[in-house]
């Protein structure tokens, strides 16, 4: 097992209030996506509370409502919307691992959210292990963008993260070797030029290591 990288990130603001993560989705559109009205969504952020702690904790709307494909043009960095890759059209069938008990509603909420820096050049397969025993949930993609949408500077160049929460199963029931991320784009090959910095959906094979990516985690899921 790799050793823990040292956390030379930049300090990132806490997440908005609950109702500010509602009015951020509905000036987004995504209550539409998810076939949800403004009141639904202004009504669950409302009555949700905060963990003990007082901790800030992330409104996501379950994938199955909102796919990651519908959310990634949403990110912006620098005035530039996110994509996805093109070599990742199947993006929406990359879903929660089969331990991953997401909540059976169309809004809940994670707590504890980390990007994992300290795991920065550990591979996928080493990290997910690593995070149970820690008793941490790895996010799953969308989750991940609802981050990115709610706190853009969770997302930094050189600072990015995974979200091996979600994974493609093949036909013969064995997954998929690629593993989701969200990063940075430097605007070279299929990119395009004109995406240079804009926020973007990508894979890496989940043996590999690489040294820019951590592992975003939560404590858990609740509504």
């Amino acid at each position: 097992m790799p050793e823990t990288a040292p956390v030379t990130s930049t300090v990132r603001p806490e997440l908005p209030a609950l109702p500010a993560q509602a009015e951020r989705l509905i000036e987004l559109g995504v209550h539409e996506l998810a076939g949800l009205t403004a009141t639904e969504l202004r009504s669950f952020a409302q009555a949700a509370e905060v963990t003990e702690d007082g901790e800030r904790t992330l409104l996501a709307v379950h994938p199955g409502r909102a796919p990651a494909s519908a959310l990634a043009p949403l990110l912006r960095r620098e005035s530039k919307p996110g994509f996805v890759v093109t070599d990742m059209p199947e993006v929406d069938l990359f879903t929660p691992l089969e331990d991953l008990a997401l909540p059976d509603a169309p809004l809940y909420l994670l707590t504890g959210i980390d990007r994992g820096d300290q795991m920065a050049n550990w591979s996928p397969n080493e990290a997910l292990p690593a995070l149970g025993e820690q008793g941490r949930t790895p996010l799953v993609l969308t989750e991940g963008i609802h981050w990115v949408l709610q706190q853009p500077a969770a997302l930094e160049r050189n600072h990015c993260f995974m979200t091996i929460g979600s994974r493609l199963r093949k036909a013969n029931g064995a997954l998929d070797a690629r593993t989701p991320a969200l990063w940075i784009s430097n605007g070279t090959g299929r990119d395009g030029s004109e995406r240079r910095n804009a926020p973007k959906v990508g894979w890496c094979w989940a043996g590999n290591r690489h040294t820019w990516l951590g592992f975003a985690s939560a404590t858990g899921r609740r509504l």
